[in-house]
C-alpha cells in the first residue's frame, strides 16, 4: 500500500538544523514522515506491547511506557513468536502503530509485520540507522525511492 502521513513539524528561531540521508531497501513502500522513536532493544509484539495504546508494556525494555502511536519506529527487529505481527495489525486497526519503520533485521515476523502495518518500511541501509538516528529527529521516509531524510535540530548558539 502506498500512502503518504505528514505530522506537522515546528522549528525555533533558536535552532538550527543538520540533515543527512540513507539509503535502504524497501520492504513496504509509501511515504511518511514524522518524529523518530529509537530503541536498540528488540520488540516483542505478542506481549511486549499494548496495541490498543501503541505502547512498549515489556518490563525490561529500554522504551516501556512509551507509545509508538504516530512516530517513526527505528529498531534492530522484532523478536518473541510469529504473534508479533498480529499485534501490529490490531495497533494499526486502533489507529495506534508507527507511522513508518526503519530496522536492520529482516525476518519473516519483521517482513510480515511491516506488510499488516501497511507502514512505509526499509531495512539493509548504507549506514546504520541506529547509531545515525536519535528519538526526536524528524524523518522522512520514502520507502519507494529507498531513502531516508533525518533532520536533527541543533540548539542555537
Amino acid at each position: 500500500m502506498n500512502a503518504t502521513t505528514h505530522i506537522e513539524r515546528q522549528d525555533t528561531p533558536q535552532s538550527t538544523t543538520q540533515t543527512f540521508v540513507l539509503h535502504g531497501r524497501r520492504v513496504v513502500g509509501g511515504r511518511a514522515e514524522g518524529e523518530a522513536l529509537v530503541t536498540h532493544d528488540r520488540i516483542s509484539g505478542w506481549g511486549g506491547i499494548d496495541p490498543r495504546t501503541g505502547t512498549v508494556i515489556e518490563t525490561r525494555h529500554e522504551l516501556r511506557g512509551v507509545s509508538f502511536a504516530g512516530k517513526v519506529l527505528v529498531f534492530p527487529g522484532a523478536k518473541g513468536s510469529s504473534g508479533w505481527s498480529s499485534q501490529f495489525h490490531i495497533a494499526r486497526l486502533a489507529g495506534t502503530a508507527p507511522i513508518a519503520m526503519l530496522f536492520n533485521e529482516m525476518t519473516t515476523k519483521m517482513a510480515l509485520g511491516a506488510v499488516v502495518t501497511h507502514a512505509p518500511a526499509l531495512t539493509d541501509f548504507d549506514r546504520d540507522p541506529l547509531s545515525l538516528i536519535q528519538t526526536g529527529d524528524w524523518v522522512v521516509v520514502d520507502a519507494d525511492r529507498g531513502v531516508v531524510e533525518v533532520t536533527r535540530r541543533v540548539a542555537g548558539i
